[in-house]
């Protein structure tokens, strides 16, 4: 089977409902890149509430990149624990 590729809008939003958890680590981080090389440094992970799983992959993402600032579950008018926003340092990598 192919592998499909899917173009996101980099617009500090990802919506993780859509992948497999087998995929996100690689959608997480290049999508975080993706949104350092253009700027935008607020970023809003939805990874779901479920299991934790796609949850606990995000947050090892985020701890492992240098150029993440801050992160942190999203408040109750941001999603809830459903989601996860992240601060980007502009210009370290």
């Amino acid at each position: 089977m192919d592998e499909e590729t899917i173009v996101l809008p980099i617009d500090g939003v990802l919506d993780l409902h859509a992948f497999r958890p087998g995929d996100t680590e690689n959608v997480t981080r290049d999508y975080l890149t993706a949104c350092l090389e253009a700027g935008v440094l607020s970023v809003r992970i939805v990874h779901g509430k479920g299991k934790g799983v796609k949850r606990r992959i995000v947050h090892r993402v985020l701890a492992s990149l240098p150029f993440v600032s801050s992160y942190s579950l999203a408040d109750e008018q941001a999603g809830s624990w459903g989601a996860t926003v992240a601060t980007l340092a502009g210009g370290e990598k």
